[in-house]
């Protein structure tokens, strides 16, 4: 989970030989070397890009929109981890639209402060930032969380370039894992697929816990868990599939060999390119099934 065991992972990931050093870390997070990192997108379209502002209940949320240059597409919901919006998940929004979706990745902390979040290069390495970036994400719950995806999924259907009559995706990473099923639950008859990579707290013993959300939902999911996660938590996995089979719903649930928390965005330092890549693939496999 994104919690206070990021350090001691950090520590774990630097022992065992991790290939992104602090300081190519902070490079990364200024925005130097995404593309290098993310692997190019066969056939990929050409797309149409820029920041954005969307009016929720309770304020104005930058977002960063891109689309495939034409036609109509299936809309795809992208929830930062806690670190927010910033040039990774720009990165990774406008290569899933190179795929052929209409992807919009909302700042998660509009209401505190614009994008970025975190400017000084440090990270969640640095304990002051750590607590800062805790505190921002303790103030989100399930009420700004139906909030923010009825905004975004109403700002999404009235584009020109979302076919608002095919399924929409949603896909979330860290914390942006519950907000994926949250979603999901909350519009049923708009989501056909979730994806949450290495998802925090999926399962919790709260009455309003993500994984008790599944029987409100029709979205097909995929559960891309880190083994260290999975080490500290095992029975969720366990849970998550006791609630979508009793649902009659298809997750896919899988926990990634020696992916540490974190593992997918690409300026993570514990960034792991092949289960990323893996993790990406079964999403796009998951969308162009659920979303035609």
């Amino acid at each position: 989970m994104c919690d206070d065991h990021y350090a001691d992972d950090l520590k774990e990931f630097e022992r065992r030989g991790g290939d992104i050093t602090r300081r190519h870390f902070g490079k990364l997070t200024l925005g130097a070397g995404l593309a290098a990192l993310l692997p190019p997108v066969a056939n990929a379209l050409d797309v149409i890009e820029g920041e954005t502002e969307v009016r929720t209940a309770d304020g104005v949320a930058d977002a960063y929109f891109v689309h495939p240059a034409t036609g109509r597409h299936p809309a795809v919901l992208m929830w930062p981890d806690i670190m927010g919006l910033r040039p990774a998940f720009r990165a990774m929004g406008r290569r899933l639209a190179q795929s052929g979706y209409a992807v919009l990745v909302p700042n998660p902390f509009y209401r505190a402060q614009k994008a970025p979040i975190v400017t000084d290069g440090k990270g969640m390495q640095d304990e002051a930032t750590r607590n800062r970036l805790f505190g921002l994400m303790g103030s989100l719950n399930a009420d700004t969380a139906l909030t923010d995806a009825r905004a975004f999924i109403h700002f999404l259907d009235a584009q020109p370039a979302v076919n608002p009559r095919r399924p929409m995706g949603t896909c979330g990473y860290c914390m942006g894992g519950p907000l994926t099923m949250r979603t999901a639950a909350a519009f049923p008859d708009r989501v056909g697929a979730g994806a949450s990579f290495h998802g925090a707290a999926l399962v919790t013993d709260k009455p309003d816990s993500p994984h008790r959300l599944v029987p409100a939902m029709k979205a097909q999911y995929l559960f891309a868990i880190a083994a260290n996660d999975d080490e500290r938590e095992p029975q969720a996995k366990t849970a998550l599939r006791a609630a979508f089979d009793q649902a009659q719903l298809q997750a896919e649930i899988e926990v990634y060999a020696g992916a540490m928390h974190g593992w997918c965005p690409p300026d993570s330092p514990v960034y792991h390119e092949a289960m990323a890549e893996k993790a990406w693939s079964r999403m796009l496999a998951l969308f162009e099934r659920a979303l035609a």
